[in-house]
């Protein structure tokens, strides 16, 4: 018999009396028709009072219905004794802060060193069955705050939730320049560079995207800033894009920082020139996440430190780009 992760558990009620288990099991528990063609073929994938049932029989007030997923791994990732930081982590998810520089998953040409690695590695040592699913993705020198859903159901609704426009994506960057109003909505499709494919741009005949951004804090007259980022949507790079094309692009950021289409002096050229050299990578990080845990039923929230390049970050312009105007 195969091994089973912890039930979804429901108990009917009086209103329900009378329902199709597999109408239950789609309105109540939200189980996908994907998801719930694979479980109603295991063993113990769809329990009424104990007993495996077909999803077609009726049930009653007082009923309770189980629903458990088989246990899986992913065995297309090599294990790694890679560290990571754990934001949070129960039976369904584990959050965790990534750290800048750290591939979240294998692709092609990195099969180890990744974030994936050292989970599948973390989840072994502890004797866990589990396969990698990131809920959503980090640019690879993006730090902060990332999901990992440890079964389809918990990856299934959150998934959703990202959809719906549900989940709250926050992040923090130091840009140079300042965004002519201090709140904004950044609305610009963005589609891929015909001339460097592997680089974004904003286009009217791409895929649409918004960010959502307030400016928090402002040094040496509107040289550099400090702006907190909401995603609406979540295209590739869509944050570095977004500040760029409004003439803020990311300190650090070596792939856009020449694609600003806002002119500037020599002078201030040669400031940001200085200033890139001040952090090794974009200065970009996912301070909070927050979503409805899909089976604990509440609102979760997580947050990530300012991670210790980004805190030095500041603390030079503070030091070298001063004043600071808090906004």
């Amino acid at each position: 018999m195969s091994d089973y992760y912890s039930p979804l558990a429901y108990t009917i009620t009086e209103h329900e009396d009378g329902w199709l288990l597999k109408t239950v099991l789609q309105r109540r528990l939200q189980v996908s028709r994907k998801l719930l063609s694979r479980i109603k073929l295991t063993e113990q994938g769809v329990m009424l009072n104990g007993e495996r049932v077909y999803i077609s029989v009726k049930v009653s007030a007082g009923d309770v219905v189980e629903v458990r997923m088989e246990q899986e791994e992913s065995d297309d990732i090599l294990p790694e004794p890679i560290p990571f930081s754990i934001l949070y982590e129960d039976e369904h998810l584990l959050i965790v802060n990534k750290d800048s520089g750290i591939i979240v998953h294998p692709t092609h040409g990195h099969y180890t060193g990744t974030l994936a690695n050292g989970v599948v590695h973390y989840w072994k040592s502890k004797g866990e069955r589990f396969r990698f699913r990131p809920i959503h993705r980090l640019d690879q020198e993006t730090s902060g705050v990332l999901a990992i859903a440890k079964n389809p159901y918990v990856h299934q609704h959150v998934s959703e939730q990202m959809i719906a426009g549900t989940v709250d994506k926050q992040y923090i960057a130091f840009v140079h320049g300042c965004p002519a109003q201090v709140n904004g909505t950044i609305d610009g499709p963005i589609d891929r560079d015909p001339e460097e494919p592997h680089r974004r741009i904003v286009t009217p005949d791409g895929y649409a995207a918004r960010t959502l951004y307030t400016t928090v804090t402002r040094w040496s007259g509107g040289s550099a800033s400090a702006v907190n980022l909401k995603l609406e949507s979540g295209r590739t790079h869509q944050i570095r894009v977004h500040m760029t094309s409004i003439g803020c692009p990311l300190m650090g950021d070596r792939m856009y920082k020449t694609l600003s289409v806002h002119e500037v002096d020599e002078q201030t050229m040669a400031v940001r020139k200085e200033r890139d050299t001040w952090i090794d990578r974009q200065a970009l990080h996912a301070c909070e996440l927050a979503f409805d845990h899909p089976v604990l039923q509440k609102r979760m929230t997580f947050h990530a430190p300012l991670p210790a390049d980004m805190a030095a970050l500041e603390a030079r312009l503070d030091a070298e780009a001063a004043p600071r105007e808090t906004l």
